[in-house]
């Protein structure tokens, strides 16, 4: 299964997302994920409408506990984690998943995402 991650800030647009997609270059996603505060928003319930992909909600213990390429300081104060969009993908991806993509940035900065592969179904 391969996963796309977002983390995106409370401002972020439908543009946003999309841009933070389409620099991540996501051939063959079958799921979206984001932290479970966010993944209900209506911007993210609307991208994913776009995209007509399940979406998976990631609790903060799973995130605190997956092992990110990329360790942003001010993230992991705020998220516990290194990068919210690579802890959502090998989250949602599955115990044994891997980076295919780390984080990209939208080019307006408000969004960003990151592709795992791994066994979840």
């Amino acid at each position: 299964m391969r996963v796309a991650g977002f983390g995106f800030r409370q401002s972020a647009t439908l543009e946003s997302l999309q841009a933070a997609w389409m620099a991540a270059q996501p051939a063959g996603v079958s799921a979206i994920a984001a932290p479970d505060d966010k993944a209900q928003t209506q911007v993210f319930a609307a991208f994913a409408d776009t995209l007509s992909l399940p979406v998976i909600s990631v609790t903060p213990q799973d995130m605190h506990a997956a092992t990110t390429v990329t360790n942003s300081a001010k993230v992991r104060e705020k998220r516990g984690t290194g990068s919210v969009a690579e802890a959502c993908a090998l989250v949602a991806a599955g115990a044994s998943a891997t980076l295919l993509q780390t984080r990209v940035i939208s080019e307006d900065r408000m969004a960003t995402c990151a592709i795992a592969e791994g066994s979840s179904t």
